[in-house]
């Protein structure tokens, strides 16, 4: 499996990861659940939420997504990318599932807004102790 398909195959597989914006010059992190089309990655946030206000003021970010925690050598993915927010009903359909209920009260609900970043670099990690592997996208 060369390294795009790793990556792919890393992104249909790991929902989860951490995603860093910049507060007042310094990084700040948290942790979001993905969805992805290709490289393309979608996650819900509520409209009025910091990584919002963060994202307005500098709408680029950083993702790691992918490491499983068994230990040394563990793949996973750098994504490098810039977001738009984004209020589109058939965006919120496509990703809704019932575990956002804990958050909003559905698709529909005029708090939740879909961040779409688009890559615009992403590296291979640790795959097997190999050099970390530029993505052509």
């Amino acid at each position: 499996m060369d390294a795009k398909q790793t990556a792919l195959r890393i992104l249909e597989e790991s929902r989860l990861g951490t995603m860093a914006t910049v507060s007042e010059g310094k990084p700040h992190s948290r942790y979001m659940t993905f969805f992805n089309e290709e490289f393309t990655l979608y996650t819900p946030t509520s409209k009025g939420s910091e990584k919002v206000d963060e994202l307005e003021s500098n709408p680029y970010t950083h993702i790691l997504i992918g490491y499983d925690g068994e230990g040394f050598g563990d793949a996973y993915l750098e994504i490098l990318g810039r977001v738009s927010i984004s209020e589109d009903d058939s965006l919120k359909e496509k990703i809704w599932n019932d575990r956002m209920k804990a958050w909003f009260d559905g698709p529909n609900d005029p708090n939740l807004v879909i961040l779409k970043v688009t890559p615009e670099s992403a590296r291979l990690m640790n795959k097997k102790g190999e050099k970390p592997q530029d993505l052509s996208l």
